[in-house]
Order: structure tokens, then sequence, then C-alpha cells
């Protein structure tokens, strides 16, 4: 069974540097999404340093970054790579689509 898509937020209420976050109610997972210079990333909102919301943290549109607030451990938002100590492992990336003037993200895992 393919997973579900999730509506996020319509593309006007995420513009770039802005975050937002979803629940996937099929996997029970949260999930945050950025907008960087107008692409659209998911990563799991969680911390894989702690379990603790990145969306809680600094979405550093300049670099493409995430910190998260609880221990400084920093992701790219890219592709959930860890970029810093005390993190070492990443963080989970789900696909983003586009439709009909809203955004969507799923757990494909």
């Amino acid at each position: 069974m393919s997973a579900a898509w999730t509506f996020v937020c319509t593309t006007a209420e995420l513009l770039p540097g802005e975050m937002k976050t979803t629940f996937d109610e099929t996997t029970g997972t949260p999930i945050v999404v950025f907008n960087l210079d107008g692409t659209l990333y998911a990563l799991e909102d969680r911390c894989s340093h702690e379990d603790f919301e990145l969306s809680a943290g600094h979405f550093d549109a300049a670099n493409g970054g995430v910190e998260c607030v609880l221990h400084g451990a920093r992701f790219d938002v890219r592709d959930g790579r860890a970029l810093c100590a005390p993190a070492y492992e990443p963080v989970a990336k789900f696909p983003v689509k586009v439709e009909d003037g809203g955004v969507y993200v799923r757990d494909d895992r």
C-alpha cells in the first residue's frame, strides 16, 4: 500500500525562508516542510540526536540548514544530513509535491 499524501498548506502560506509543520496521520510521523529559495523540502520533524522537534529551531535560509534548539545540532534541509555534532545520523527526508496550489508531503518509508 502506498502512503497517502498529506496536505500541509497552500503555496501562498509557505514563502521562501519559511517552514510549516504537519502530521502524517497514516504513519504518525511529524513532518516539517521548508521553502528554500522557492524549492520545497520535507524532513521528519525530529532531531536524530534527541527526540525533539526541529521546527522549534531556527531555519537558516541563507545556508539551507535547520538548527535544533535543544543542543545545537544542525541539518541540511535539502537531504536531512547532519552538519555538526552532537547529531551524526541524518533525519528522514520525504517527498513533497505541489498540486492545485496546495503543498503535500508523505512518509514514504
